[in-house]
């Protein structure tokens, strides 16, 4: 009896279980981005002579990959607009793309399996939202216009004279009559008929298109096959919608470029070409006035990228779902985070996709107030600050050049994804305030946005059926 009321006298001495170490980062604080003074695209590739192929060319061709510079929708602002103008304004596109998605996947749910439903042309995204841009030639001889590069969507579109209604655009509405390599597609075309809702041109006997968004935007006109320019490689024969009557929100860009996962989409027309495989790397804006980029072909994958399987939701075609199984704030995994709030069910709902034209991460609202509540007991010895917009979670760092931040890192099947401070902790007025970039919704649907994607090359490998996320892949 003695010894064993020893042994229990000399347990109750010994320490308790440490706590784990808290594993943390330094974010050196910069200030919201201004809007660049010029756009640096280069005079010389639009001057040189491009090399041609179909959209359907050789894959073995020297020219099968091709680079394009990136610019944010910020560049394309009126002169004056300071810093807090354009972040603001960033939020409300925010927050209309994200309706938006949330409005596509609900609609794909409605309509079920059997509908045949196509997010190519009842998309549910406002035109507006796309968040980078570049410069390409339409048609013969090209006409450079700036275009919004956008995974959410498919169709590819532009605005076309003559126009019905056209918003106003950076560069001269493009004038199909005045390209050689235009043509309109036939009525019984299959491409045609993998249109949502094709029409028809009685007298031409040519296919028509409407693109309806969730927000109320169209646009309408000729379904046809055109040339496309990138620099100094030229991609014939992709299947354009040149709108005559076009309505919605939008910055200065003459259409856009839909890199999604449907029939559609630029990728998937250009599949064998460029053997399925695109890739981006989104700079961080407010610490580089460098461009971000974008590569098509074989060179797009990054030997440093860890992949994550793509799976296919069938009610929805266009969107890149992936597999979340959890969050780690300061080398812990966050107790309340479960695969089982991300799960794709079968009837369509939830999920998680990865989206470029989104900017803040959504998280399912469960998910969001654990990650939200274990940041904040990370981030305990910085000094909070009120609420801003979305973000429920700020802190005062004026008067700071750097602070020490609880690293996060995303848990996807197959790949670890440890975020740069500055991907989740971001500066939102010029007086010091930060705030914790993710935010909660009531939707099941979450979305991993580009602020959280700044720094890697994010590759997608359509062909693999997957998506890569490779560290400091800017360079």
């Amino acid at each position: 009896m003695v010894p064993f009321l020893f042994l229990t006298f000399v347990l109750s001495l010994s320490p308790s279980q440490p706590a784990p170490l808290l594993q943390s980062q330094t974010l050196v604080l910069n200030r919201l981005p201004s809007p660049p003074q010029s756009l640096s695209w280069s005079d010389a590739d639009e001057e040189s002579q491009p090399s041609s192929s179909s959209a359907g060319g050789d894959p073995e061709s020297a020219d099968s990959i091709f680079s394009l510079q990136l610019h944010h929708v910020d560049a394309l602002s009126p002169n004056g607009t300071t810093p807090q103008q354009l972040f603001n304004s960033r939020l409300l596109r925010d927050a209309s793309r994200v309706k938006s998605i949330e409005f596509a996947s609900a609609a794909a749910v409605g309509r079920g399996a059997g509908a045949g439903f196509s997010s190519s042309v009842i998309s549910g995204l406002a035109q507006g939202s796309g968040e980078y841009f570049t410069r390409l030639g339409v048609g013969t001889p090209p006409r450079y216009v700036y275009m919004v590069l956008d995974t959410g969507s498919d169709i590819v579109w532009l605005q076309c004279a003559p126009c019905k209604k056209c918003y106003s655009q950076s560069d001269p509405v493009f004038d199909p009559r005045k390209s050689s390599s235009y043509a309109g597609i036939p009525c019984d075309a299959p491409i045609c008929r993998r249109l949502d809702s094709p029409g028809c041109n009685s007298r031409k006997r040519t296919c028509l298109y409407q693109v309806s968004y969730g927000d109320g935007s169209f646009t309408t006109g000729d379904f046809s096959t055109e040339t496309l320019t990138f620099r100094r490689t030229r991609v014939a024969r992709v299947a354009v919608g040149c709108g005559h009557d076009n309505q919605g929100l939008f910055v200065g860009a003459a259409g856009l470029l839909g890199l999604g996962r449907g029939k559609l989409s630029f990728p998937s027309q250009t599949g064998r070409r460029f053997n399925r495989k695109f890739s981006y790397c989104l700079v961080d804006r407010s610490a580089s006035a460098k461009p971000s980029s974008m590569l098509f072909g074989d060179k797009a994958v990054s030997r440093t990228a860890r992949f994550t399987p793509l799976i296919s939701n069938p009610r929805l075609d266009t969107f890149y779902y992936v597999e979340l199984l959890g969050i780690s704030v300061g080398g812990t995994r966050v107790p309340g985070i479960t695969a089982s709030l991300f799960k794709l069910d079968p009837t369509g709902s939830g999920g998680v996709i990865v989206d470029s034209g989104t900017s803040v991460t959504r998280l399912t609202r469960p998910a969001y107030v654990s990650l939200r509540d274990a940041f904040r007991v990370g981030a305990g010895n910085l000094k909070r600050a009120a609420d801003f917009s979305l973000f429920d979670t700020c802190f005062d760092l004026s008067g700071k050049t750097e602070v020490k931040v609880p690293t996060v890192v995303l848990h996807f099947r197959g790949a670890d994804v440890s975020l740069p401070a500055s991907n989740y902790l971001i500066p939102v007025d010029t007086s010091g305030a930060f705030c914790f970039a993710f935010a909660g919704t009531m939707s099941g649907l979450s979305i991993i946005g580009n602020i959280q994607q700044q720094g890697f090359r994010v590759v997608y490998d359509l062909g693999g059926s997957r998506i890569g996320f490779a560290p400091r892949g800017c360079a």
